[in-house]
């Protein structure tokens, strides 16, 4: 049994709201920058991934779906990280636009 059940599936119902705006978001800037923003499209994706496992755990179906979602949550989030610092070491050796 979890304590404030109804609340935290509350809680991660309004994380999965603000991963697909961001996510929405993140596709939008990227057709403007040329897709250079891969680390915030693979954090929308991770912050989905994450709330959707956890409602499944929460609500006690899918556990194995619940747990393989967590784990490609966690995939989404390395990934993101590892393409954000390959674009800040390419980003300070580009001279800057004039």
């Amino acid at each position: 049994m979890i304590i404030g059940r109804r609340w935290w599936i509350l809680i991660w119902y309004g994380i999965l709201l603000l991963g697909v705006v961001g996510l929405v978001m993140a596709i939008h800037w990227g057709r403007q920058v040329r897709w250079r923003n891969l680390d915030e499209i693979l954090r929308g994706v991770g912050t989905i991934a994450v709330s959707v496992g956890m409602l499944l755990l929460l609500h006690g179906t899918g556990h194995g779906a619940g747990q393989t979602l967590m784990l490609a949550a966690l995939l989404a989030f390395i990934l993101a990280f590892l393409a954000g610092r390959e674009q800040d070491r390419r980003g300070r050796r580009s001279p800057p636009d004039q």
